[in-house]
């Protein structure tokens, strides 16, 4: 009996560890690796959580007091904020993870990756709350810049 709660116990341990990470070529344990997509307008955001297990994507209209107020760039850093809260509350982003923000607006790359300061306190505010949830949960955020074309969260905002 003994034995048996013995593999029970550590097919348990072992299953979890690979359930929150995997394996690279050299057989070392690495942290997820997500790759998160994310867009909004005066109306909707929408985010895509990919990585190596799922896919993940997301759309909502914006809350009242956000619908038809706030400017497009300050609609994707809604959706910046609420999708990685949203992955996090899904289970689907975890402590520790590595995170690529995929930003395909210059403003944003220039603000996020370069910590080139805005005037809009809108943003700043929204900033903090993001930077706020990245040391909480000790995630490694990159940020890369890409072409809107290449934006996969674009297309949810019309559907």
């Amino acid at each position: 009996m003994n034995l048996l709660l013995t593999r029970l116990t550590s097919f348990h341990f072992s299953y979890s560890v690979v359930y929150r990470k995997y394996i690279d070529i050299f057989g070392k344990y690495v942290d997820m690796e997500h790759i998160y997509f994310f867009d909004g307008d005066q109306k909707k955001i929408s985010w895509i959580i990919e990585n190596i297990q799922s896919r993940s994507k997301e759309n909502r209209i914006h809350a009242e007091y956000f619908y038809n107020v706030v400017t497009p760039e300050q609609s994707k850093y809604i959706a910046l904020h609420v999708g990685i809260f949203w992955g996090i509350g899904r289970f689907i982003i975890k402590k520790g993870d590595v995170i690529k923000v995929m930003l395909d607006h210059k403003s944003m790359f220039d603000r996020l990756a370069k910590k080139e300061l805005t005037d809009d306190i809108f943003i700043e505010r929204r900033i903090k709350f993001i930077d706020q949830i990245i040391k909480q949960r000790d995630l490694d955020v990159r940020y890369q810049s890409i072409d809107p074309n290449e934006n996969k969260a674009t297309k949810l905002l019309f559907s």
